[in-house]
């Protein structure tokens, strides 16, 4: 079963992570579904924005290390470059995509999120970068931290040592709207995304094509050096520790 559902809401699409059971977790078949429609969904002529958001309890809780307990390190990081791939893409798609974060986005989650063009958060939702606390460095998506709140906060963030409320999200400037307790997220989001869907679509995209590298930077590459570097701490007693609590052979 694909672990997305797709709905239409007038010239603004949904993408929903639909894997409840496992916190919305990033794996292999994620991946490839949203590679899948955020591709078809841009070819689309009828899909001026795009909103992407989890079913409860939240958004996603990072990388599914449980899943990944059925390979070896190298196959871990080759998924971790896949992930990577796919949040680098949003940038250069010509529809706009806007992230609704409610309950949670950590890890991965976090970063997947503060790829898309425009970022909703409830007030409650809590958002953490934990890597660095289990032993290892996020093997991906460092450059859209930066590219929000700048280097110097951004390791500051990475080093991770404690989760932040949506609020400090908003004030930080990794998220863009801020949805007080008791509002819908996804309602606020899609606020956004038909705001966006009302304007000129070759205006629309021409502004994200001419931002892309600028918000991307050099992206690409800081992965690339970024999962050697996570290969290298997953050596690290700590990171030891924590892979065998999953079952990851490494």
């Amino acid at each position: 079963m694909p672990d997305i559902v797709v709905e239409r809401k007038g010239r603004v699409a949904v993408l929903t992570i639909d894997r409840p059971r496992r916190r919305n977790a990033i794996g292999v078949q994620l991946v490839e579904d949203l590679t899948r429609e955020f591709a078809r969904l841009d070819r689309d002529a009828d899909t001026h924005a795009i909103v992407l958001t989890g079913a409860a309890p939240g958004f996603c809780a990072g990388s599914d290390l449980k899943e990944l307990a059925d390979t070896d390190l190298t196959g871990m990081c080759a998924h971790e470059a896949h992930t990577g791939a796919l949040a680098r893409s949003i940038a250069f798609l010509d529809t706009p995509v806007i992230a609704a974060v409610d309950g949670f986005a950590l890890g991965g989650g976090f970063v997947l999120a503060i790829s898309c063009d425009v970022v909703v958060t409830g007030a409650e939702a809590r958002w953490h970068l934990p890597e660095v606390t289990i032993g290892w460095i996020p093997p991906w998506g460092l450059q859209a931290v930066v590219a929000r709140v700048g280097p110097v906060a951004a390791r500051r963030l990475t080093w991770g040592a404690a989760p932040f409320d949506g609020r400090e999200a908003h004030r930080l400037g990794i998220a863009d709207t801020l949805v007080a307790p008791g509002e819908s997220v996804l309602d606020a989001a899609l606020r956004e995304a038909e705001g966006l869907a009302a304007l000129p679509p070759p205006a629309v995209a021409s502004t994200k094509q001419f931002y892309a590298p600028l918000v991307a930077g050099n992206a690409e590459a800081a992965d690339a050096w970024a999962n050697r570097l996570f290969a290298g701490d997953c050596g690290h007693p700590v990171a030891q520790a924590t892979l065998r609590r999953f079952g990851v052979k490494a």
